[in-house]
């Protein structure tokens, strides 16, 4: 009976009895609070990981600042909504090698996740492979640095399956834990894009995404756009060879839209050597991807032009691109995009877009400490984006290299 009492009051000892991390607060001369505005001299208090507060960085305050990042450009960290992390070149230096130990792949892995946290990325979502899982869990955990990872385990690519059979694939990647539902309605742009699950397939994938509340984020080029958007999917991934009407239906149906404009394309085009001779990454499968640079430099410019479309940050980084999704934001700003927008695209709306818009993204009062510095302002110089000098991720500082000017 002692040990019942025990045990209870246990389990109901008042929360106040739980202890409370002292607040720290960082002072901005100019911040970018991931919405579209531009505060000056303010301070973000945090305790326990989360924003308190963002107040006037008054002269006379009491108290010195736990960081001063007066003479930098303060912001949300960045969100990456489509990376596939475990991708890396191996010890023969190729995107595949099959005699690479389990044990190596795993370290490799985590480098890349390390990599990107150091570049300012605090979220990705990972689209994805099933080692994503024990990665996303790890820094979860806090064993390991990364950003938080939001995973699609196994994507659903078998045109074979009925609509049935598809449903049971969503539910069980519920099962499994995957965050989000990964599904390729279209053949690799290296063998041209055409479409590959059926419109009812796409409602039948989509659906259950729906039924067991999660996303669905869709690979679409060409008539599967069209038939992802009306099947109500969540995001369309790529769409390359979109035309107006696509376009305009996306955003109607309020469809997230995330286009890489550059970094993917001239990532494997740079690292040709490490993937020529994997799959489809042929002589023909390069050649199609240099002759679709410009037709996504042309989409991107009209998709810029659509009235209502939510376009967001997504680089499609694989072995090569960890650490560097930085530059998509300064190919999107050469195309055309006004630079607080991209950013916008890539803090707020891809909070949205992920349904975590009342966790991260934005710099306010409730929101996860997730901040990071620059070197420069990036509204004037997109290359600033370059110069991480300052990175917290949940109200913890992984990189703090800042020299205030």
């Amino acid at each position: 009976m002692k040990i019942a009492k025990l045990v209870l009051c246990l389990i109901f000892l008042p929360i106040a009895a739980i202890p409370q991390e002292k607040p720290i607060s960082i002072q901005a001369g100019t911040l970018l609070d991931g919405r579209g505005s531009v505060l000056h001299k303010v301070r973000i208090v945090i305790q326990n990981g989360k924003i308190l507060r963002v107040e006037e960085a008054r002269a006379n305050a009491a108290g010195t600042p736990t960081y001063n990042l007066d003479g930098l450009t303060v912001l949300p960290g960045w969100i990456d909504v489509h990376v596939h992390i475990t991708w890396h070149f191996g010890p023969n230096g190729k995107a595949e090698d099959k005699n690479e130990t389990p044990e190596a792949a795993a370290l490799a892995a985590a480098g890349n996740a390390w990599t990107t946290l150091m570049a300012g990325f605090t979220t990705i979502q990972s689209l994805g492979a099933p080692e994503d899982k024990d990665l996303r869990d790890a820094i979860a955990r806090g064993d390991i640095p990364g950003p938080r990872i939001i995973t699609a385990l196994n994507p659903i690519d078998d045109p074979k399956l009925t609509p049935e059979q598809i449903r049971e694939s969503v539910r069980k990647l519920r099962a499994e834990s995957a965050d989000v539902v990964k599904i390729f309605a279209s053949k690799s742009i290296r063998d041209g894009g055409g479409q590959t699950l059926s419109d009812q397939q796409l409602e039948a994938a989509c659906g259950e995404a729906k039924v067991q509340a999660l996303r669905a984020v869709v690979h679409a080029y060409r008539s599967a756009i069209r038939a992802a958007t009306l099947a109500g999917c969540t995001e369309i991934e790529h769409g390359t060879y979109a035309t107006d009407d696509d376009l305009r239906l996306m955003a109607e149906h309020g469809t997230f839209f995330d286009p890489q404009v550059g970094l993917v394309i001239h990532n494997y085009l740079d690292n040709k050597a490490s993937f020529l001779g994997i799959g489809n990454y042929t002589e023909e499968g390069f050649a199609k991807m240099q002759e679709v640079l410009p037709l996504n430099q042309a989409m991107f410019k009209r998709a810029l032009a659509t009235k209502g479309l939510k376009i967001v940050f997504g680089t499609d980084a694989v072995a090569g691109a960890h650490g560097r999704n930085a530059e998509e934001f300064i190919y999107r700003v050469q195309d055309g995009q006004d630079p607080m927008d991209t950013l916008v695209a890539a803090n707020s709306r891809a909070a949205e877009s992920l349904n975590l818009q009342n966790e991260i993204g934005s710099i306010a009062a409730g929101m996860q400490a997730d901040v990071i510095a620059l070197d420069g302002d990036p509204v004037k110089d997109i290359t600033a984006l370059r110069r991480v000098v300052f990175v917290m991720k949940a109200g913890k500082v992984y990189k703090n290299v800042a020299t205030v000017h």
